[in-house]
């Protein structure tokens, strides 16, 4: 099995995390995985505990997350999860597919994040700003809905402390907020199913080619079973969300019924 850090290594800095038992009632192993946010990690949990060739090699998954990127640094340094949720410039910077051997499973596309309003295009000017309600993500991991918000604030020169931040869980409630009037804008990304909701003559882009992040297995042998089932089931679990962006995942390695598989030319194309 793949060998990892002791599970008190990883509860010296993380302490957020969702374990659940496979169909094995004797296999001692345990799969760990890292992602960003509660209800990714538990869903992604219960997904490979269900799987039956996971059952055949754990016992257990036990599912991390963390909302800064020193979480995501301390998994990436260590070589601590089996799985992990990933922006492909960390795994690059931190060399983890030639140090731990880390292979990218399934990735989400490139995407612009976009300031929305429902009642009028926002202007990116310092003034605009300061008697508006902003709906943000409560979770600074989020490029859109977090970082790059409170980038361009400062930019403009705002202090945080001036604006009427109102913090959401997540951009389904972000959405609710703009919807109900509760806020004056927010930000996020575009999808197709918002111009059910708002008007696309009211989004401000923000940041452009945001590089979407990549699931990442640990593969220090040819456990193609393994890699073949845990990318089946991260991708059906994202093409079951009810988001555009979610659901144009992409698998980089090719399956067939007898778990032969090579690398998908969209891998190699993402990576360029």
């Amino acid at each position: 099995m793949q060998s990892k850090a002791p599970i008190s290594d990883i509860d010296a800095f993380i302490e957020t995390s969702y374990q659940c038992a496979t169909k094995s009632d004797v296999n001692l192993n345990e799969l760990v995985v890292y992602s960003s946010g509660k209800v990714l990690a538990e869903d992604v949990a219960k997904v490979l505990c269900s799987d039956d060739t996971i059952s055949k090699q754990y016992g257990t998954v036990t599912s991390y997350w963390g909302y800064k990127t020193s979480d995501t640094i301390e998994f990436l340094g260590k070589g601590i999860a089996d799985l992990i949720l990933a922006k492909e410039n960390l795994i690059n910077a931190f060399m983890a597919e030639s140090t731990y051997n880390y292979q990218a499973v399934v990735g989400f596309p490139n995407y612009t994040a976009y300031l929305i309003s429902s009642t009028e295009k926002p202007r990116v000017e310092k003034s605009y700003f300061l008697d508006k309600r902003i709906g943000l993500l409560d979770y600074p991991t989020s490029r859109s809905g977090h970082i790059l918000p409170k980038q361009l604030f400062k930019k403009l020169d705002i202090n945080l402390e001036n604006l009427n931040i109102v913090y959401a869980s997540s951009h389904s409630e972000l959405r609710e907020l703009l919807a109900s009037g509760q806020v004056d804008l927010i930000s996020s990304y575009w999808q197709d199913s918002d111009q059910a909701k708002f008007s696309a003559n009211y989004i401000t882009p923000i940041s452009d080619n945001i590089s979407g992040s990549r699931w990442y297995l640990k593969m220090e042998n040819e456990n193609t079973d393994l890699l073949c089932a845990v990318q089946l089931r991260l991708t059906e679990l994202a093409r079951s969300q009810n988001s555009h962006y979610f659901n144009h995942v992409e698998s980089f390695w090719e399956c067939d019924a007898e778990k032969q598989i090579k690398r998908s030319t969209g891998e190699n194309n993402a990576a360029n």
